[in-house]
């Protein structure tokens, strides 16, 4: 996927009879996903309107015209959609803050100044994030092992945990 444009959350499972669909924000406000111009994976133009909380009517920008999604089957068929928005179309973050994608192709410099290797993707399965190394290598991604994030410099400090080999 483009790097400009920004993962904000995933169509989850079809809602009732009608259409609606669980929607899975990665935002602080999900409400906020239907004032974006989403996109999914192949670019298809995405609105949403929310009915209840995470929970959304889909309309499809298709190349014959709008099509709201108005039975279960079409929702279904919509399960696991990726809903990006252009990185240009959000707000620009405030001191001390950052967007998760910002991260990818930091620098992973250790308090030492050894270097880890870079960032390559941000996971976050929703017990708490975890940075991923050019390695393969995982870290959790809290205050104790990335202490600091530089975006100017381009880097982020990182303190690998002690690791611990449990043997059977």
């Amino acid at each position: 996927m483009d790097q400009a444009l920004i993962l904000m959350g995933v169509i989850g499972k079809p809602h009732g009879v009608r259409g609606a669909v669980h929607v899975h924000a990665y935002t602080d406000n999900p409400a906020s996903l239907a004032a974006f111009a989403l996109r999914d994976q192949r670019g298809r133009r995405i609105e949403l309107a929310w009915v209840t909380e995470g929970v959304a009517r889909v309309t499809l920008h298709e190349p014959g015209g709008k099509v709201t999604v108005a039975d279960r089957d079409a929702a279904a068929r919509l399960v696991n959609v990726q809903l990006f928005v252009e990185r240009a179309a959000l707000p620009p973050a405030d001191d001390e803050e950052f967007y998760l994608a910002d991260l990818i192709g930091l620098a992973a410099i250790g308090a030492d100044g050894t270097s880890h290797g870079t960032i390559t993707a941000v996971h976050d399965y929703g017990a708490g994030a975890s940075i991923e190394l050019d390695d393969g290598s995982l870290l959790p991604f809290t205050r104790a092992v990335v202490p600091e994030i530089d975006l100017a410099a381009k880097r982020a400090i990182v303190v690998p945990p002690i690791e611990i080999e449990v043997r059977g």
